[in-house]
C-alpha cells in the first residue's frame, strides 16, 4: 500500500495535519456572522474609508538580476521583481473578492498599480483557490494579455487555470520544487482550507511559498494560521531576505485562529524562520490587510500592532515593511 502524506486526506482532498488547525464549519460561520455580529455593540473608533496610495516604482520592463523589487498593489497582491523576472502573487484586480459583482467584500484602496501599467509577467504564483487570493476576471485577463505567463499553484487549482486558457500551468505538492528562468520555487506547507463553493471544500491545496534567485529568496506565505512547520521552512528553504506573511483578518481568535495569523504570530514565526542560526538580515513585509474588509478587527489596526510588537520585539525598524497600498520597496 502507498502511504498518503499526513495532509491528503482519505479518498481524495486535503487536511491540515496539525493539532492546532482546529476546523470550522458552516454552522460556527453562520455563529460569526449572524449572532456575534448582531450582538455587537454599536459604537467606538471610526476605522478609515479607505487608505492613501503611493506611485510605483518598479523597474519597466524588467530589472537587473541583482535587484529585488516589492510593490504592494493590495491585500495579497504583490509584484515581485526577483531574478530578472516579473512575478505576480495571488492577483486580484476585481473591485469584489466575491463570485458576485453586486454583492461580496468590496475593496476600500482600487488596485494600487493600474493593470494596464504593469510591466511583462513571466509568472503568477497562486496560494490558493479562494475569491480573494484566485480571482477569475483577473486571471482571464491575465491570460488574454500575456499567455506565455507559467502559472504555479498547488495541487488541484490547475483545472481552474486550465479551463480558463492557461497554456503553462505547474501543480505542486508541499516540498516540491519547480523553476521558472532563473528562479528556483518551492510549493511550501501552510495552515488554512480551500474551496470555493460549499460543495468542495478542501478538494484543492493550500500552499506558500520559496521563490529563490541566484542573490535574493523570498517567503511568501500565503494565507495561513501559524502552524509548527515555519522552522522547518527556515532550515529547509532559508534564510530568506524577506517574508511576506498575513497580519490582518483575524478577529473573532476563535473562529480565525487556526486559519489567519495575527501580528502576534507572525513575530512567532520570524523567530522560527530564522532559527539558531539568525544569519543576516530578514524584512517581514506586512500582507492581507487593508483592501477587504473580511473579518472583526478594524481595518487600520493589523499595521498598529505589528509594529508595536516589532518595537516591543526589539528588532530593526528598517526590517518592518508595512508598506502603502502601491509603494514600491528594493533590496540589492
Amino acid at each position: 500500500m502507498i502511504r498518503l502524506p499526513t495532509h491528503h486526506r482519505e479518498g481524495g482532498g486535503f487536511i491540515n495535519p496539525w493539532a492546532s488547525a482546529r476546523t470550522h464549519g458552516f454552522l460556527d460561520f453562520l455563529k460569526w456572522t449572524l449572532l456575534e455580529r448582531r450582538r455587537a455593540q454599536p459604537g467606538g473608533r471610526t476605522e478609515p474609508a479607505t487608505f492613501p496610495r503611493a506611485v510605483p516604482a518598479f523597474v519597466f520592463p524588467r530589472p537587473e538580476p541583482s535587484l529585488l523589487t516589492v510593490t504592494w498593489v493590495g491585500h495579497s497582491t504583490f509584484l515581485l521583481q526577483v531574478g530578472g523576472l516579473n512575478v505576480l502573487l495571488d492577483p486580484i484586480w476585481s473591485d469584489r473578492a466575491s463570485p458576485l459583482r453586486f454583492a461580496g467584500p468590496r475593496r476600500r484602496v482600487p488596485a494600487a498599480v493600474d493593470f494596464d501599467s504593469l510591466p511583462p509577467i513571466d509568472a503568477v504564483v497562486l496560494s490558493h483557490d479562494h475569491y480573494d487570493h484566485l480571482d477569475a476576471p483577473t486571471v482571464h485577463r491575465l491570460i488574454e494579455r500575456y499567455p506565455a505567463i507559467v502559472w504555479f499553484a498547488p495541487l488541484g487549482v490547475g483545472d481552474f487555470l486550465r479551463g480558463r486558457g492557461a497554456l503553462s500551468v505547474v501543480e505542486c505538492d508541499w516540498w516540491q520544487g519547480a523553476a521558472v528562468g532563473a528562479l528556483q520555487l518551492t510549493c511550501l506547507p501552510a495552515q488554512h482550507f480551500s474551496g470555493r463553493r460549499l460543495d468542495n471544500r478542501n478538494a484543492t491545496l493550500w500552499c506558500g511559498w520559496a521563490i529563490r534567485s541566484a542573490h535574493h529568496s523570498i517567503l511568501f506565505a500565503g494565507d495561513t494560521g501559524l502552524h509548527p512547520e515555519f522552522g522547518l521552512i527556515g532550515e529547509r528553504c532559508g534564510p530568506f531576505h524577506v517574508a511576506i506573511l498575513p497580519i490582518g483578518a483575524y478577529e473573532p481568535r476563535w473562529f480565525m485562529g487556526s486559519v489567519h495569523m495575527n501580528p502576534e504570530d507572525c513575530m512567532v514565526a520570524i523567530q522560527q524562520l530564522r532559527g539558531v542560526r539568525k544569519a543576516g538580515r530578514l524584512v517581514l513585509v506586512g500582507a492581507h490587510w487593508g483592501t477587504f474588509k473580511l473579518t472583526d478587527e478594524p481595518v487600520d489596526e493589523p499595521p498598529a500592532r505589528m509594529q508595536a510588537n516589532w518595537r516591543a520585539g526589539g528588532l530593526p525598524e528598517d526590517d518592518l515593511w508595512v508598506m502603502r497600498h502601491g509603494e514600491t520597496r528594493a533590496m540589492t
